[in-house]
């Protein structure tokens, strides 16, 4: 059985996350490290991939500067989107040939694990045609986006947890007009089954939910790691990353 290592890195910035992403997916190549799930929360940011319009960003610079929110030019797959606070952010690390060869049923298997996630809270959400991520109705509450090279993975999903949804009014998320943009708090209370569930205890329940039911999916081994002990996982010579670089 496979084992990913899943390591909650706290609320960062997507310039930091992006360069610790890019030093595991080098570790992974070289196999110097297992498979690894990264979460994190960050800061407000729009991301566009590589076959993005940038007209799907309505928000001028003089915009985004007052609103403290950044902009990247990323190399994954898709449009643009939005993360920040109360989304969950996880970018998968594995290498998919201990799984199969196939990068549309990765895709495929990221969208189950999140249809899970939802059914444990009583939500039927599904695949749209035409579209990767989840969706609930015809709103959007995963957005999936990835890179694969040599088999090994990069990027990976945003599911909105307790999400300010307001930060999509200002983007065409995902390059997609005619649907809109949910949380699982908003579809909770819309319901009245939040139960008192808020952030950042819901954070943590759906985070748990989602670390589980990747295992599941992938049929692997599930271990739990926290940064510094990701950190002492390399020599002195190829330490990943500054102790202390995570924000707070």
């Amino acid at each position: 059985m496979n084992t990913i290592l899943t390591v909650n890195i706290g609320r960062t910035r997507y310039a930091d996350a992006w360069e610790l992403q890019r030093k595991i997916f080098s570790a992974r190549l070289g196999k110097n490290i297992s498979d690894v799930l990264l979460f994190t929360e960050h800061e407000p940011v729009y991301t566009l991939g590589k076959g993005a319009d940038g007209n799907h960003v309505l928000a001028n610079d003089d915009e985004l500067r007052e609103k403290k929110i950044e902009l990247f030019h990323i190399d994954r797959g898709g449009d643009v989107t939005f993360h920040g606070p109360g989304q969950i952010v996880g970018y998968p690390i594995l290498d998919l040939s201990n799984y199969y060869h196939d990068i549309h049923r990765y895709l495929r298997d990221i969208e189950e694990v999140l249809i899970r996630v939802l059914n444990d809270y009583g939500i039927h959400a599904e695949r749209s045609d035409g579209y990767t991520g989840v969706w609930v109705k015809n709103e959007k509450i995963a957005a999936i986006g990835v890179k694969v090279s040599r088999w090994v993975t990069m990027h990976g999903f945003a599911f909105n947890v307790s999400t300010d949804l307001s930060y999509f009014d200002r983007i065409i998320p995902c390059g997609i007009f005619h649907k809109g943009v949910t949380s699982l708090q908003q579809i909770l209370h819309d319901v009245e089954r939040l139960e008192g569930r808020l952030h950042p205890d819901l954070l943590e329940e759906a985070e748990k939910l989602i670390a589980h039911h990747f295992g599941k999916v992938f049929g692997a081994e599930i271990v739990q790691c926290s940064l510094e002990e990701l950190y002492e996982m390399f020599s002195t010579e190829e330490k990943l990353f500054p102790k202390g670089w995570i924000s707070t």
